[in-house]
């Protein structure tokens, strides 16, 4: 069964789920709910998954998805968008109802938002040169276009890497230190040379430094969490050809 995770509460009870590696028909090191199209998995299967997901949030409706570049740019998506050219971008916001705007993770942070009362909502795709370029704060804007304000939007942060997992080396860490010694809080002491880096908090205040009101984070750890969700760092660790992505989905019935 595809069950995804939901903060409904923080996001207006909108339809919407953070998904996980679960409920779906992928099978060997992609099982099961693989909906990574550039994953290498068998374009049938993925379909599967992905049809099965946005039946799960809401269902008839269509997805709307890009091809992610860890950048900043957010794409406003409309009855007019050709939903199958998946054009450059990390972002994606709407009024549009009847459309799922979908974001593929595998450790990094996926971030949906929601204006209820404006019948606006977006996605965004933050790994952490996205988060550093101000992806989020890219979304925030695109999203006042379509009518929301600012008071009233909501975000949630689902699942991403954990900090006890993301180990960064000095100059990453001098990367962000260099663009706000405040970061310095974002880090913890890690092997000589390296540190600790929770990307979901660092979201987080990037939010409410942008005066979003509500900020939920969900808190799991994709890398360590090996049943529940797909990991590219993982991956990597193993030395394992490739990985999945889960599916992160936000829409207006």
């Amino acid at each position: 069964m595809t069950v995804p995770f939901t903060t409904a509460a923080a996001l207006g009870g909108l339809p919407h789920g953070f998904f996980g590696r679960q409920g779906g028909v992928s099978t060997g090191d992609l099982a099961s709910l693989n909906c990574g199209i550039g994953s290498g998995d068998d374009p049938a299967l993925i379909a599967e998954n992905r049809r099965r997901a946005a039946t799960a949030i809401l269902p008839g409706a269509a997805l709307a998805g890009v091809y992610q570049v860890h950048g900043r740019r957010c794409l406003i998506v409309d009855e007019t968008t050709d939903l199958a050219a998946r054009p450059e971008a990390d972002a994606l916001a709407t009024r549009t109802p009847g459309i799922l705007l979908a974001i593929l993770t595998a450790d990094c942070v996926p971030i949906l938002f929601a204006d209820r009362e404006a019948g606006v909502v977006g996605a965004a795709h933050a790994g952490w040169k996205g988060a550093i370029a101000g992806v989020a704060e890219a979304t925030l804007e695109a999203m006042e276009e379509l009518g929301a304000r600012r008071a009233r939007i909501t975000a949630a942060i689902g699942p991403c890497i954990g900090r006890a997992s993301y180990e960064v080396d000095a100059a990453f860490v001098s990367r962000f230190l260099a663009d706000d010694p405040a970061n310095e809080r974002f880090f913890a002491a890690g092997r000589p040379g390296h540190a600790m880096f929770d990307i979901a908090a660092y979201v987080a205040a990037r939010l409410a430094a942008a005066h979003v009101p509500t900020v939920a984070i969900g808190g799991q750890d994709t890398c360590a969490q090996e049943a529940d969700y797909f990991s590219y760092r993982r991956a990597c660790l193993r030395g394992e050809k490739g990985y999945g992505r889960q599916l992160s989905v936000i829409g207006i019935r």
